[in-house]
């Protein structure tokens, strides 16, 4: 019988299936943090391929390999963006203070997808919140799931 039939799983020789990082379609805008970042995650993910081939890990070194494959397209594609000092309309990159009608305020800073984080203030540009604010200028309403916000200030 052959070798093949009587061993179902090999785990010495099977890597889990950790699949690619999906890619998002929207242009890869940046700030200049936001560069500063994808290349610190360069960085730190070439030491660690080192460090996982220096121990023979082969299920980390296929982890970190897809990882440095999805930030090396980050890398390759990103356009990094300053805001227009004195823009009078929301754009990439800027501070957007809104209320809702309640005198609900928010602070939100538009930037790309990889540093988004919404606890720290700061969301994607692909985001609604983001698409609704775009163009728009202080007094103007922005839209988005049923709430209206007014913009009430602009920052870079």
């Amino acid at each position: 019988m052959s070798r093949a039939f009587t061993r179902e799983d090999d785990s010495e020789n099977v890597i889990a299936d950790i699949g690619e990082r999906p890619v998002s379609a929207s242009r890869n805008l940046v700030t200049e943090q936001g560069l500063a970042h994808i290349e610190a995650q360069l960085a730190s993910l070439r030491e660690d391929l080192a460090k996982a081939e220096a121990d023979a890990d082969r299920e980390r070194i296929a982890t970190v390999s897809r990882d440095l494959r999805y930030w090396q397209s980050r890398r390759e594609t990103a356009e990094v963006s300053v805001p227009e000092p004195d823009s009078t309309v929301v754009r990439f990159g800027m501070k957007v203070v809104i209320e809702d009608d309640k005198g609900k305020r928010n602070v939100w800073q538009i930037v790309g997808e990889d540093e988004a984080d919404a606890a720290k203030g700061r969301i994607s540009h692909a985001s609604p919140m983001a698409v609704a604010l775009f163009g728009k200028s202080v007094g103007d309403l922005a839209s988005v799931n049923g709430h209206e916000w007014e913009i009430v200030e602009l920052g870079s």
